[in-house]
């Protein structure tokens, strides 16, 4: 270590001047503890600032090749503490002050001593001590001008265009960044599927889960009159406020109807946003996928869109509270799920329902209530903030602004028509309207053409806040400005409330899933629980079942059902025209013509369509006594009868039978009817057997009719204690009147002569009853066919024995029976035509029949309204709700679980 050099003693007289040099000196070699501190101090400064910006910032690793690494950052950091350590050796010797103290002789006597000051480390130190010497002689300098500072104004307004130009800029490299990899995952997925490789099965993604969760929740909202709790972003605003066209920014693409001031929402929309390599949109009840790209899909889907919004509208009204899902993937696009919602009006135009106002309301309070619900409140900025109507109803709903997000739509068009920066600035900042809100956003979402592109609005947009003077000006921030920032933001919110309540939600149905399964164990304890669905196809096996237990009737069981049907719907046709009017023939030539005749024109006519009718009611009577056997047996449930009854119904309705029937049952038919033979004795039994019972039984019916029409007799009055009314005295008197006219005549006629009924009423006169001639023949015409059948009966005995005489054709007797024959040629038509209608069942009519169910329960499947109708009662009911219950509790577990895994 050199020894110092001293300065030789200075006169006493000098000693103030001296003192005042050495204050000076001391002060100024204080500039090592500002340097020093200045140099700690900013270094942490910078180091907070930095991580505060790069907390702001998207990721800049492509960035490290500009900035300095770890070992030169070292090097400097090296420097400093160099420096440091250097200015912390330093050691002033004594000074001698020369004559005067201005400060021009401290600049002298700093060159003069710069050879004295002496430093610990040598010589390898002269550079840092040159340097420390050039910067004791720079601070020496106090005489230099002062510069003039900037205004803040103008520091402010810097920092405002270099901020909004570095986010600008950061988003393009995103958005280039992005596209480059969506066009990589494209490019192997295409060349995976070119190499026949098999391509893994993708997981689903979160936004679509989650989707799921909310469908399956709105179902069960609407079966059982409850709201989930699930979040969701709801769109609300004042009509033509934008808040349509602010969804199709988020969503980047025109999907929704367009309008000119109409109200083009009618019903709320659900739109599921999810990220994907291609932009299309998908109904949730339709396959097809639409391209967002190709202006024809859009225009498709904005029809479609619009055509579901007026089917949803019914009974007269304007708008409708059923929700329309639609899913939209694309490039870029935040994950979240808005539901947009019919514009809020103040007054209901002509044309509108009366309630639509009170209606629309209804339907945004509905959804809005949900307390996590996002409500994205879309505010015309071009309007006057007092004619808005939402911003009041936003409030009601949300007095705190937890949840609600405040949007500014039209702001280049309030910048240049309502420009008053003050106002606006109030509004972005919550204190204009009588509302809270979580943020505060600016948008541009058109430029005032309908057909322009979202990229055009968006390239528009971003010019716009790039040159607004709402910007310059400092009234809107960064963060507040564009829709890519308004989207960022509600998807964050979004995400942040769904991981905080989705559990909560999970929870809550399992709690009700184990009370529906108390409930059903104590209410149904050995019934397995079976669904609606689950019911219908149980039900749907029982239906089959009885249709193939068709085949299982006999044939001589068919024919039976057959010949009994048809002779009860043509026995009266068979009596009244052909039987009773031949009758009258003189003799057994002119009633077989009589007979011929009436019997071709029958059968070329009526009796082929007549038979096909009775074969459908047959066939119908058959499966319904199937049906009925089944509720007979043990263990029957009563669950199905009304969807077995409204099935068969349904398809015997349906069911027509074959149109070549028809016209071979008539070929038949004649055949038989035209064939007058009898070939043998058993033959001709057969018809008189046959003749007898139907005689009877008209007999049966006639006898009952006339009963009903005189009264009871003499014996019954007494017997039952029953009187005898006006009408039926009349009508005994009258009867008793004919009977003497049916005896005074060998074969009466069927019709009275005017005489005769002069003549009775005459007589009926003196007996003091009024009638009148209608009275009379009404009378007539049922005792003469009572005592016709009672005569035919007669005959059809004594021809027992004349099968004989039949062959020898009558001519050694006075026997007639040629009605005997008649009955034969109708009892063969009658086993023809029921053989023939056997066939058409077995061989193609019950395979039809049975087709027709199928169809029928294949249309009841896909008609969730018919079956709620058809399978009712508590235990479906509660088997529905355990089912949709534990239904929407796995999704939403499962859900939970994708979600903790994506943290």
């Amino acid at each position: 270590m050199r020894p110092i050099r001293l300065t030789p003693p200075i006169p006493c007289a000098n000693m103030s001047s001296i003192s005042m040099v050495a204050r000076l000196a001391r002060n100024v070699l204080k500039i090592r503890y500002l340097v020093l501190g200045s140099a700690v101090g900013g270094g942490v400064t910078m180091h907070k600032t930095f991580e505060t910006w790069r907390d702001k910032i998207p990721d800049m690793e492509w960035m490290k090749e500009y900035l300095p690494d770890n070992e030169q950052m070292d090097r400097v950091k090296e420097e400093f503490r160099k420096m440091q350590e250097k200015m912390s050796s330093i050691r002033v010797p004594q000074i001698t002050l020369p004559g005067g103290g201005s400060i021009q002789s401290v600049k002298d006597w700093l060159n003069e001593v710069n050879d004295t000051t002496v430093w610990e480390d040598g010589e390898s130190d002269r550079s840092f001590a040159h340097a420390f010497r050039c910067f004791l002689l720079a601070f020496s300098h106090l005489h230099f001008p002062p510069q003039e500072s900037k205004s803040e104004k103008d520091k402010e307004e810097e920092m405002h265009r270099e901020m909004l130009a570095m986010q600008m800029n950061y988003q393009k490299e995103i958005e280039h960044l992005e596209k480059e990899n969506r066009e990589l995952r494209k490019q192997l997925l295409l060349k995976r599927q070119k190499n026949g490789k098999k391509v893994r099965k993708m997981k689903r993604l979160l936004i679509d889960m989650y989707s799921e969760v909310l469908d399956e929740l709105s179902e069960y909202d609407s079966s059982y009159n409850t709201q989930d709790h699930l979040p969701r972003v709801v769109v609300v605003g004042d009509q033509s406020s934008g808040k349509t066209s602010v969804l199709e920014m988020i969503a980047k693409a025109r999907i929704f109807p367009r309008g000119s001031g109409e109200m083009m929402t009618r019903s709320p929309v659900k739109v599921t946003l999810s990220e994907g390599p291609y932009h299309i949109a998908q109904f949730k009840d339709s396959s097809r996928e639409y391209d967002l790209t190709r202006e024809s899909e859009l225009e498709a889907l904005r029809r479609e869109i619009e055509v579901r919004m007026k089917t949803s509208v019914t009974n007269g009204m304007t708008v409708s509270g059923d929700t329309i899902s639609l899913t939209v993937r694309g490039p870029g696009i935040q994950r979240m799920v808005l539901v947009d919602l019919p514009g809020i009006i103040s007054t209901v135009t002509t044309g509108m329902a009366g309630d639509t106002r009170d209606r629309i309301q209804h339907i945004c309070k509905s959804h809005m209530e949900n307390p996590n619900a996002i409500i994205l409140c879309i505010q015309d900025g071009s309007l006057d903030a007092e004619r808005s109507n939402v911003t009041e109803l936003v409030s009601s709903m949300d007095p705190s602004g937890k949840r609600t997000i405040f949007v500014l739509t039209k702001v280049d068009l309030a910048e240049s028509q309502l420009y008053n920066p003050d106002r606006i600035k109030k509004i972005l900042e919550g204190r204009l309207f009588p509302m809270k809100a979580l943020g505060y956003f600016a948008v541009v979402t058109g430029k005032g053409n309908c057909n322009d592109s979202i990229q055009s609005i968006k390239d528009y947009e971003e010019q716009f806040f790039r040159t607004s003077r709402l910007f310059k000006d400092g009234v809107m921030k960064p963060h507040q400005m564009t829709t890519q920032n308004l989207s960022m933001a509600v998807s964050g919110c979004f995400w942040k409330m769904v991981r905080e309540s989705v559990e909560q939600q999970a929870d809550a149905f399992k709690a009700t899933r184990f009370n529906l399964e108390t409930e059903w164990k104590n209410t149904n304890p050995r019934v397995r629980e079976l669904d609606r669905d689950e019911l219908f196809e149980k039900a749907r096996g029982e239906i089959l079942d009885d249709i193939i237990n068709l085949s299982q009737v006999t044939a001589q069981q068919w024919e039976e059902a057959f010949a009994q049907k048809l002779w009860a719907s043509m026995a009266d046709h068979v009596f009244e025209n052909i039987y009773l009017p031949a009758s009258q023939a003189a003799n057994p030539g002119i009633f077989n013509t009589a007979v011929d005749i009436k019997l071709k024109k029958w059968a070329d006519n009526v009796l082929p369509q007549k038979c096909v009718q009775v074969g459908w009611e047959t066939l119908r009577d058959e499966f319904s006594k199937m049906l009925e056997n089944d509720r007979q047996q043990k263990g029957h449930d009563s669950i199905f009868d009304d969807l077995k009854v409204a099935v068969k119904d349904t398809s015997l309705d349906q069911h027509k039978w074959d149109a070549k029937a028809q016209e071979s049952l008539r070929v038949i038919q004649m055949n038989m009817l035209d064939d007058r033979s009898v070939h043998n004795k058993q033959q001709w039994d057969d018809a008189i057997k046959f003749m007898e019972a139907a005689v009877k039984e008209r007999l049966t019916v006639s006898e009952a009719k006339i009963h009903e029409m005189v009264g009871p007799g003499t014996q019954e009055q007494w017997m039952r204690w029953r009187s005898l009314t006006p009408e039926q005295r009349s009508r005994g008197a009258t009867m008793r009147e004919l009977e003497k006219v049916i005896l005074a005549s060998e074969k009466p006629n069927p019709a009275l002569s005017s005489d005769e009924l002069t003549t009775v009423r005459k007589n009926l006169e003196t007996q003091n009853v009024q009638v009148n001639n209608e009275f009379i023949t009404e009378s007539w015409e049922a005792l003469y066919m009572n005592h016709f059948l009672k005569t035919a009966l007669r005959r059809s005995t004594e021809c027992k024995k004349g099968f004989y005489y039949y062959q020898q054709g009558f001519n050694d007797t006075e026997m007639e029976c040629s009605d005997v024959v008649l009955f034969w040629r109708l009892h063969r038509m009658l086993e023809a035509t029921s053989n023939a209608l056997r066939q058409q069942v077995t061989n193609s009519e019950a395979r039809r029949l049975e087709r027709n169910i199928k169809s029928v329960l294949e249309e009841y499947a896909e008609d969730s309204s018919k079956l709620k109708t058809l399978l009712t009662g508590k235990r479906v009911e509660l088997a529905e709700e355990l089912k949709r219950v534990r239904q929407i509790q796995e999704l939403l577990e499962e859900f939970v679980v994708a979600l903790n895994k994506d943290k």
